[in-house]
């Protein structure tokens, strides 16, 4: 429905200016160690989002292509940089272990805030949003045919789980270089963490490293940047502007795009400077995508859910989110006799704030119940228009085909009889293709060999 697609955009371009915020929020941070000083943190978020958006604005996707083509190999330089000499410097993995004494700091679960509990509703909630993040459409339709979306997409996101274990190598090694060196952690900045180690170490191997490790990281965000910037232009100007304003020529509508990605970035802008860190960012970013997740997988399986059930679901998720940050809600249960019992409270400082599993619990049972319930009392959406949109989620995309309107299949194409696995309550469940299957077990056998290469005692 056309309002949902409006409802979409303006979650999505929420999501995308928040996102560009928290990326910059880390470029300032970075920035302002690895210099010492001599370049301020705002300066380096003025500077980058100015980069970025001239670049965008002027190249439009092509250029954002080329560009992150060129961007993507400079993360990958800047995610093993500095590793080698810091891993030198600490005496490897056996070293790290001595010199942290404290168990849980090597440990996935922490007694503070990191608990299982925690590692599995973010696992849930990024599931439940990943699917409505609106540059993540872009990446998976970039391919030509349907298994180039897919081997694109997973053979990508396990490089960025490389680049990923390097980091967090990375930060366990800086944690024991600030203990050998006498310094207190309590003293220690975690957002200028990989600054400082930066600065210490990549002036020794070779004037100009510490310039490039820059250069490689300012890439990496602005490569993301660029696509959320044109991601949340393309959604505000396809689905929010030009349904009150048909019948313009492109050039105008490219003009409207483009001053909505300059205030996109001004919003990411204005959400850097006020975020108080880059985790607390990161918080808040993971907390709006699922709002609109979870009426994309209840319309995606259920064919029973009605546009007044989706726009109902994500109201109920973002007003149950605001609930539970305000007093009037944390203090009475705050109060409950089994609120230490099932830690329902987590202390920020001297504040009272609901643990932020709990948190996810809420509102996600929240939306859920709340898109049901109003499924369920609301008109149905027609047969006509439900067989449409199964259809095109169900058809493959192949090479060379054309499609004359948006939302409509190609000429010749022919949808699949998929088999169910479930059919029941007017849930639609497809039973899983060979393709999907294989892909899977792929997926986690690489998972596995990582994990299996990770724990191997060659590289301590």
């Amino acid at each position: 429905d056309k309002s949902v697609a409006m409802l979409f955009a303006v979650v999505g371009i929420a999501s995308l200016s928040v996102k560009t915020g928290l990326l910059l929020k880390g470029t300032g941070a970075l920035m302002e160690a690895s210099t010492d000083g001599a370049v301020s943190a705002e300066v380096a978020i003025f500077g980058t989002a100015a980069l970025f958006v001239i670049y965008g604005i002027a190249g439009g996707l092509a250029g954002a292509i080329v560009t992150d083509f060129v961007q993507g190999i400079l993360i990958l330089a800047f995610s093993f940089m500095l590793l080698p000499m810091l891993w030198i410097e600490v005496g490897g993995l056996g070293s790290i272990k001595s010199t942290i004494d404290d168990p849980t700091m090597l440990s996935l679960v922490a007694p503070g805030k990191i608990s299982t509990f925690f590692v599995v509703m973010m696992g849930i909630q990024a599931l439940v949003g990943i699917v409505a993040q609106p540059f993540f459409m872009g990446i998976c339709g970039a391919g030509k045919t349907e298994i180039e979306g897919r081997v694109g997409v997973m053979v990508g996101n396990f490089v960025k789980r490389l680049c990923t274990i390097a980091w967090c190598l990375t930060a366990i090694a800086g944690v024991a270089w600030y203990i050998q060196s006498d310094v207190a952690l309590s003293t220690v900045n975690a957002d200028d963490v990989y600054g400082d180690i930066a600065r210490a170490f990549l002036p020794r191997m070779m004037h100009g490293f510490l310039g490039l490790f820059l250069a490689a990281m300012l890439a990496g965000v602005m490569s993301s940047c660029d696509a959320y910037m044109l991601s949340a232009a393309a959604l505000f100007t396809q689905n929010i502007y030009r349904p009150f304003q048909p019948g313009h020529d492109e050039k105008h509508y490219l003009f409207i795009g483009r001053i909505a990605s300059f205030l996109v970035v001004v919003g990411g802008i204005a959400f850097a400077l006020w975020v108080p860190n880059v985790i607390k960012a990161l918080e808040i970013w993971f907390m709006i995508a699922p709002m609109m997740g979870i009426a994309f997988w209840l319309g995606l399986f259920w064919r029973r859910l009605t546009v007044a059930g989706a726009w109902a679901s994500t109201l109920a998720g973002f007003a149950t989110w605001w609930i539970s940050t305000q007093s009037f809600f944390i203090d009475p249960v705050a109060s409950l006799p089994f609120a230490d019992a099932l830690r329902l409270i987590w202390m920020e400082g001297d504040k009272a704030t609901i643990y932020l599993p709990w948190q996810i619990v809420f509102y996600m049972t929240s939306a859920i119940s709340v898109g049901i319930l109003v499924s369920l009392i609301t008109i149905p959406v027609s047969k006509e228009k439900l067989d449409r949109f199964y259809a095109l989620t169900r058809t493959p995309v192949t090479e060379g085909e054309v499609v004359e309107s948006p939302c409509t299949l190609p000429t010749g194409a022919k949808t699949p009889d998929r088999a169910m696995l479930f059919d029941r309550f007017e849930f639609e469940i497809p039973m899983p293709s060979r393709t999907s299957v294989v892909g899977f077990v792929a997926g986690w056998g690489v998972v596995l060999a990582m994990i299996f290469l990770f724990i191997l005692p060659w590289w301590s």
